[in-house]
Protein backbone atom coordinates (compact mmCIF):
# COMPACT_ATOMS: atom_id res chain seq x y z
CA UNK A 1 0.00 0.00 0.00
CA UNK A 2 1.26 2.95 -0.70
CA UNK A 3 1.57 6.21 1.68
CA UNK A 4 -0.76 8.15 -0.44
CA UNK A 5 -3.41 5.17 0.22
CA UNK A 6 -2.53 4.34 3.68
CA UNK A 7 -3.57 8.32 4.52
CA UNK A 8 -6.83 7.96 3.55
CA UNK A 9 -7.31 4.99 5.85
CA UNK A 10 -9.20 6.35 9.20
CA UNK A 11 -9.76 9.61 7.66
CA UNK A 12 -10.78 13.39 9.67
CA UNK A 13 -13.22 14.34 6.83
CA UNK A 14 -14.08 12.98 3.64
CA UNK A 15 -12.28 12.83 0.36
CA UNK A 16 -13.57 15.37 -2.50
CA UNK A 17 -12.95 13.00 -5.60
CA UNK A 18 -14.96 13.57 -9.34
CA UNK A 19 -15.10 10.45 -12.07
CA UNK A 20 -16.25 10.34 -15.77
CA UNK A 21 -18.54 8.75 -17.44
CA UNK A 22 -17.48 8.81 -21.29
CA UNK A 23 -20.18 7.33 -23.60
CA UNK A 24 -19.65 6.63 -27.39
CA UNK A 25 -21.67 5.01 -29.69
CA UNK A 26 -24.74 3.87 -26.85
CA UNK A 27 -21.93 2.73 -24.71
CA UNK A 28 -19.90 3.94 -21.51
CA UNK A 29 -15.98 3.44 -20.72
CA UNK A 30 -14.88 1.25 -17.69
CA UNK A 31 -11.97 0.48 -16.29
CA UNK A 32 -11.21 -2.09 -13.73
CA UNK A 33 -8.92 -0.83 -11.14
CA UNK A 34 -4.88 -1.08 -10.94
CA UNK A 35 -4.75 0.41 -7.00
CA UNK A 36 -4.81 -0.96 -3.98
CA UNK A 37 -8.45 0.40 -2.77
CA UNK A 38 -10.82 -2.00 -4.46
CA UNK A 39 -8.30 -3.44 -7.18
CA UNK A 40 -9.82 -4.87 -10.15
CA UNK A 41 -13.26 -3.93 -9.52
CA UNK A 42 -14.86 -2.25 -12.74
CA UNK A 43 -15.46 1.55 -12.33
CA UNK A 44 -15.60 4.96 -13.65
CA UNK A 45 -11.97 6.50 -14.28
CA UNK A 46 -11.66 9.49 -11.87
CA UNK A 47 -9.90 10.66 -8.50
CA UNK A 48 -9.11 12.76 -5.73
CA UNK A 49 -9.81 16.96 -6.08
CA UNK A 50 -6.86 18.91 -6.71
CA UNK A 51 -6.52 21.91 -4.88
CA UNK A 52 -7.32 25.08 -7.30
CA UNK A 53 -9.48 22.21 -9.94
CA UNK A 54 -13.03 22.14 -10.46
CA UNK A 55 -14.42 18.72 -10.07
CA UNK A 56 -14.95 18.70 -14.23
CA UNK A 57 -11.41 19.46 -14.60
CA UNK A 58 -10.71 16.52 -11.95
CA UNK A 59 -12.66 13.60 -13.73
CA UNK A 60 -11.27 15.02 -17.49
CA UNK A 61 -7.60 15.44 -15.54
CA UNK A 62 -8.05 11.47 -13.98
CA UNK A 63 -9.46 10.55 -17.72
CA UNK A 64 -6.10 11.40 -19.53
CA UNK A 65 -3.96 10.11 -17.15
CA UNK A 66 -5.81 6.72 -16.66
CA UNK A 67 -7.00 5.32 -19.44
CA UNK A 68 -5.33 8.32 -22.07
CA UNK A 69 -9.11 9.28 -23.80
CA UNK A 70 -10.26 13.21 -24.42
CA UNK A 71 -14.08 13.55 -23.62
CA UNK A 72 -16.18 16.48 -23.07
CA UNK A 73 -18.07 17.01 -20.24
CA UNK A 74 -22.26 17.11 -20.94
CA UNK A 75 -23.93 16.96 -17.36
CA UNK A 76 -23.35 16.25 -13.47
CA UNK A 77 -25.01 13.60 -12.53
CA UNK A 78 -25.94 12.76 -8.81
CA UNK A 79 -22.88 11.92 -6.33
CA UNK A 80 -22.20 9.11 -5.17
CA UNK A 81 -21.18 8.25 -1.22
CA UNK A 82 -19.01 5.89 -0.83
CA UNK A 83 -18.39 4.91 3.10
CA UNK A 84 -16.56 1.63 4.88
CA UNK A 85 -16.34 1.06 8.56
CA UNK A 86 -14.04 -1.60 9.93
CA UNK A 87 -14.86 -4.35 12.35
CA UNK A 88 -15.55 -2.00 15.37
CA UNK A 89 -17.86 -0.11 13.25
CA UNK A 90 -15.41 3.38 12.87
CA UNK A 91 -14.90 5.07 9.36
CA UNK A 92 -12.45 3.17 7.33
CA UNK A 93 -12.61 4.96 4.35
CA UNK A 94 -15.17 8.32 3.41
CA UNK A 95 -15.42 9.19 -0.29
CA UNK A 96 -17.64 11.94 -1.92
CA UNK A 97 -17.45 11.36 -5.64
CA UNK A 98 -19.25 13.50 -8.09
CA UNK A 99 -20.11 11.69 -11.65
CA UNK A 100 -19.90 13.51 -14.69
CA UNK A 101 -21.36 12.12 -18.09
CA UNK A 102 -18.97 13.15 -21.35
CA UNK A 103 -19.17 12.86 -24.42
CA UNK A 104 -16.08 10.48 -25.98
CA UNK A 105 -14.08 13.00 -28.44
CA UNK A 106 -10.65 11.55 -29.63
CA UNK A 107 -8.00 8.53 -28.40
CA UNK A 108 -8.36 4.52 -27.97
CA UNK A 109 -8.27 3.72 -24.02
CA UNK A 110 -5.15 2.10 -22.74
CA UNK A 111 -4.35 0.57 -19.56
CA UNK A 112 -1.85 1.29 -17.38
CA UNK A 113 -1.06 0.98 -14.01
CA UNK A 114 -4.48 2.81 -12.28
CA UNK A 115 -6.44 0.54 -15.62
CA UNK A 116 -5.35 -3.00 -15.23
CA UNK A 117 -7.94 -3.65 -18.13
CA UNK A 118 -10.49 -1.14 -19.81
CA UNK A 119 -13.96 -1.69 -22.51
CA UNK A 120 -16.61 0.24 -23.70
CA UNK A 121 -20.20 -1.57 -22.33
CA UNK A 122 -23.54 -1.27 -22.05
CA UNK A 123 -25.68 -1.32 -18.97
CA UNK A 124 -26.44 -4.60 -19.60
CA UNK A 125 -22.93 -5.72 -19.59
CA UNK A 126 -21.76 -4.09 -16.67
CA UNK A 127 -24.40 -5.89 -14.86
CA UNK A 128 -22.40 -9.09 -15.05
CA UNK A 129 -18.92 -7.49 -13.83
CA UNK A 130 -17.79 -7.41 -10.30
CA UNK A 131 -18.20 -3.42 -10.17
CA UNK A 132 -17.72 -0.62 -7.69
CA UNK A 133 -20.98 0.14 -5.83
CA UNK A 134 -23.91 2.03 -7.81
CA UNK A 135 -21.97 1.76 -11.45
CA UNK A 136 -24.82 0.59 -13.22
CA UNK A 137 -27.13 3.28 -12.11
CA UNK A 138 -24.20 6.00 -12.80
CA UNK A 139 -24.16 4.46 -16.58
CA UNK A 140 -27.57 4.79 -16.66
CA UNK A 141 -27.80 9.02 -15.92
CA UNK A 142 -24.65 8.87 -18.15
CA UNK A 143 -26.20 7.47 -21.27
CA UNK A 144 -29.29 9.67 -20.79
CA UNK A 145 -27.44 12.71 -20.13
CA UNK A 146 -25.28 12.21 -23.04
CA UNK A 147 -28.60 11.37 -25.27
CA UNK A 148 -29.90 14.27 -24.36
CA UNK A 149 -27.08 16.18 -25.13
CA UNK A 150 -27.54 15.41 -28.95
CA UNK A 151 -24.58 15.95 -31.13
CA UNK A 152 -21.88 18.40 -31.16
CA UNK A 153 -21.97 21.48 -32.55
Amino acid sequence: MTADASARRYPARPFLAASVAVVRDGRALVAARGGAALHGLWSLPGGLVETGETLAETALRELREEVGVEAEIVATLSPVEVIERDAEGRVLHHFVIQPHAARWLRHEPVTGDEALAVGWVTVEEVQALPTTPGLAGILVQALAAVAAAGEPA
